[in-house]
């Protein structure tokens, strides 16, 4: 069997709940060849994980909260893949959201669920180079109806200057697509570290961005 240093399992330690630290050592592991599979029971192990962030949401409600899909009725409770869970790492100071229609201005970085390997959980995608700050980040301009649908949501309720880290279950993000090329397998949760820089309706130009010497680490 492939080793598994001490370091990374302490790292993976501080990541998640003891009982899903034993899940994925046990699961990681081929019965066959005895080498590491990060994405062994992948399907089943991602919906474990989501549904331990209830949990967060009893223990922290001032910093974590779940959204319903924006495509559904709000006013009905729906099931659990019908949301995405929400942890507030800094509020901004603006008062509106943007529309479906808009376009935005984000700083992002985009991961799949912790694994062996990867303890923090594999980057696939974002415009964050070392630690996340907005005076080093780099952005990009996106238009929310081109996103998947737990982006989104997420975006339709944030505010300029608002840093989310946001959860998707992989019913809101690309459910069992084939994303392998970009490093996201079928089924995945989605976790997203998100700052919404600015946002403007269509037709309307959005000033440039220059970085504030502002630290939003967490």
């Amino acid at each position: 069997m492939k080793e598994v240093t001490v370091y990374r399992v302490k790292k993976l330690v501080k990541v998640l709940p003891f009982y899903l630290v034993a899940f994925w050592l046990i699961t990681a592991c081929s019965e066959d060849t005895g080498e590491v599979d990060d994405y062994a029971k992948w399907e089943e192990r991602n919906e474990v994980y989501f549904a331990s962030l209830a949990d967060s949401l009893r223990n922290d409600p001032i910093h974590w909260s779940r959204i319903k899909s924006f495509s559904l009725d709000s006013q009905t409770e729906g099931a659990a893949i019908d949301y995405i869970y929400v942890k507030t790492i800094a509020s901004g100071e603006g008062s509106e959201s943007p529309l479906y229609t808009d376009s935005v201005r984000v700083s992002y970085q985009g991961r799949v669920i912790p694994t062996v390997s990867y303890p923090q959980g594999y980057v696939f995608d974002g415009t964050v180079y070392g630690d996340y700050s907005l005076a080093t980040n780099a952005t990009t301009r996106m238009k929310i109806s081109s996103l998947i649908i737990g982006m989104q949501t997420a975006l339709l309720h944030m505010h300029r200057g608002d840093y989310w880290r946001v959860y998707i279950p992989n019913e809101l993000g690309y459910k069992s697509q084939d994303q392998t090329n970009s490093g996201i397998p079928p089924y995945s949760t989605l976790i997203f570290d998100l700052t919404l820089i600015d946002f403007s309706p269509v037709g309307e130009s959005m000033p440039v961005w220059s970085a504030r010497p502002v630290n939003w680490k967490e």
